[in-house]
């Protein structure tokens, strides 16, 4: 239980700030008009995804699909940013 909750709060945190990023850089215009919806939703992003690490019957599978959605998610950010002219 402790692992889960762990993961729920560390690669939850992690999760929910590559959600915000997505949040952030996805609509059309400047993303300094995005940031602040973006932010709210960061909150109960991170609430949701430290809830979701208790659907997961151990805390390794807690870690790995929350851990390795958070990388996904800054893996797209990084290629966002990487290859902004082709958007």
């Amino acid at each position: 239980m402790w692992a889960r909750a762990l993961a729920g709060l560390l690669a939850g945190f992690f999760l929910a700030a590559a959600v915000t990023g997505l949040l952030a850089w996805l609509p059309p215009g400047p993303w300094q008009s995005a940031i602040v919806p973006s932010l709210i939703a960061f909150i109960p992003a991170w609430m949701l995804s430290a809830l979701w690490a208790f659907a997961f019957r151990t805390g390794l599978r807690a870690w790995t699909w929350l851990g390795g959605s958070a990388l996904a998610g800054f893996a797209l950010l990084w290629l966002l940013r990487a290859n902004h002219w082709v958007l």
